[in-house]
């Protein structure tokens, strides 16, 4: 018996000091390759005709774009900067930093602001969800700053982030200097830019909805002169127009003319219509709609959700446990142009042979392929549903031992 126990301590000394790769895949053996992927892009209409010097048309859950004039052009924002402001405000109420409830005081910096407002005065005291209304209805740059102040402690601070966030949403042609969109050196977007932090603000927070979609609302001043009511009239004129309208901002001022980012969603797919410097009001709903229209008509969108897979457990060496179970990461989407059925998608399962611990719940196990009848349209991560802790040397000897009994009796 000791002479069998030393030999599996030895055993597992050799095992432990070879090193062992992440193998292959199950379909092809070998790991998968998605260098020859090949994309299906969604057409670009150059022959729409706008008025607008720039716009831009995207697709929410894949982020594609339908159509574009003009996209990377510097412009001055206005009022649609708002959208940064309302991303920011609601990722601080999904880290529970805020409640819809808190109470917010305006400072005398806020209360100054021009341009659109609300005429909140100093020291006034309003909730969270009373500012987002305000932002979002009546465009209201005394609300935006106090919120901004609440939240970051300054303005300028709320602003850093406000650019952190651009850089992390991949707006390279974005730089804001304040929070509420007044015209500024050095204040500037794109139309892409400004589709792509519209599309965080819808995907991740659809709820944002409720408040840009409203047509009219009132609230409550609440000062030491006394209690006023305030009427709120909601500045994108689509919102009583638009089938499927789901917000979101407007925008002018003298130098940057009369900009929009019109959402909408039909069939579960969202768009974006991005109109920066239109000539005039009209021209920046007219042709937002015609975007809208455009992409509603000749795109649909295919999602899968994979709730209907089963995934195979996979191998884990080194592990204190011996398989991996899987989880799908993300739903898949994908644009089908005029002319493509959802129905020709296929997808294939390809799990690695085997996988080393230590995992983690980030650790790939596996892809799921989709493909467009013989095209590679995409790829989806299959992550290990639980961390595996890298086994110890008792471990080893301990399922070694369990091995050699279960053998042998």
């Amino acid at each position: 018996m000791k002479k069998t126990i030393a030999f599996l301590l030895l055993l597992i000394l050799i095992l432990q000091s070879i090193p062992l790769m992440t193998i292959g895949a199950t379909v092809k053996g070998t790991k998968p390759d998605f260098e020859d992927v090949i994309p299906v892009i969604a057409a670009i209409d150059t022959k729409m005709n706008l008025n607008s010097p720039s716009a831009v048309l995207m697709e929410g859950s894949t982020g594609q774009i339908l159509f574009e004039k003009n996209k990377d052009e510097k412009l001055k924002p206005a009022s649609i900067t708002k959208i940064m402001t309302l991303l920011l405000i609601y990722e601080a109420l999904e880290a529970d930093q805020l409640r819809l409830m808190d109470d917010v005081t305006v400072s005398e910096h806020a209360a100054s602001m021009g341009g659109s407002q609300v005429y909140l005065e100093p020291y006034e005291v309003q909730n969270v969800e009373t500012m987002i209304k305000c932002i979002s209805i009546a465009s209201a740059n005394d609300a935006s700053v106090a919120m901004a102040e609440h939240i970051a402690g300054s303005e300028e601070e709320f602003v850093a982030r406000m650019n952190e966030k651009a850089k992390e949403l991949g707006m390279m042609n974005t730089n804001f200097v304040n929070c509420c969109g007044l015209d500024a050196d050095n204040h500037y977007s794109t139309a892409y830019d400004v589709a792509l932090m519209s599309r965080e603000l819808i995907t991740r927070f659809p709820e944002v909805s409720n408040y840009t979609t409203i047509w009219m609302d009132t609230f409550v001043h609440t000062t030491k002169k006394g209690r006023s009511e305030f009427g709120l009239t909601n500045t994108n004129k689509l919102i009583k127009s638009y089938k499927g309208i789901t917000g979101l901002k407007t925008g002018s001022t003298s130098i940057a003319k009369y900009c929009l980012s019109a959402t909408a969603r039909r069939n579960n797919m969202d768009l974006i219509a991005v109109i920066l410097a239109a000539p005039d009001t009209k021209t920046r709903f007219a042709e937002a709609a015609k975007l809208l229209n455009y992409g509603f008509a000749n795109y649909s969108v295919f999602v899968d959700d994979n709730k209907d897979i089963v995934i195979e457990p996979v191998a884990v060496a080194k592990g204190v446990s011996e398989y991996a179970y899987g989880q799908v990461k993300d739903e898949f989407s994908y644009l089908c142009s005029s002319g493509r059925k959802p129905e020709n998608i296929r997808k294939e399962i390809v799990l690695y042979d085997k996988v080393v611990a230590p995992l983690t719940t980030e650790d790939k196990i596996g892809d799921i392929i989709y493909y467009y009848e013989n095209d590679k349209i995409g790829s989806v991560d299959i992550l290990a549903s639980e961390a595996i802790k890298k086994a110890g040397y008792f471990d080893c000897l301990k399922k070694s031992l369990k091995k050699y009994f279960v053998a042998y009796n």
